[in-house]
């Protein structure tokens, strides 16, 4: 292979590397948040969706207006840190797909076209 297919064969590799690397990282991706008074502590998956609640018993003691916004701003917490989580992971994709290091050269790969020149 000459020189050029080489770099073009890596930059694929790479690029499909990047987008694995991704895809497994989304999956892992969840957001846990306990509140400061430890009474509620709500988990979300990489989906935004309830997971986990565990509730302290002394939860008991609020009134249920009270108890019920210190669940919800647990979970909206614990949603944020998924997607803050998966924000990170789709600008580290991002970066490896259109950073200065995603082609040799700083070229764009050809398109579907090219081979007609």
């Amino acid at each position: 292979m000459s020189a050029e297919m080489d770099a073009l064969v890596a930059g694929v590799t790479g690029k499909l590397e990047a987008l694995e690397a991704a895809l497994y990282g989304l999956k892992q991706v969840n957001g846990r948040f306990t509140t400061e008074d430890g009474l509620v502590t709500a988990e979300v998956n990489s989906d935004g969706a309830l997971v986990a609640l565990q509730l302290d018993e002394a939860i008991t003691t609020m009134a249920p207006t009270e108890a019920a916004a210190l669940i919800l701003a647990a979970c909206k917490q614990a949603t944020e840190t998924a997607g803050a989580a998966r924000s990170d992971i789709i600008a580290t994709l991002n970066e490896s797909l259109t950073g200065p290091g995603a082609q040799p050269g700083g070229h764009l790969a050809p398109g579907p076209d090219s081979a007609a020149r």
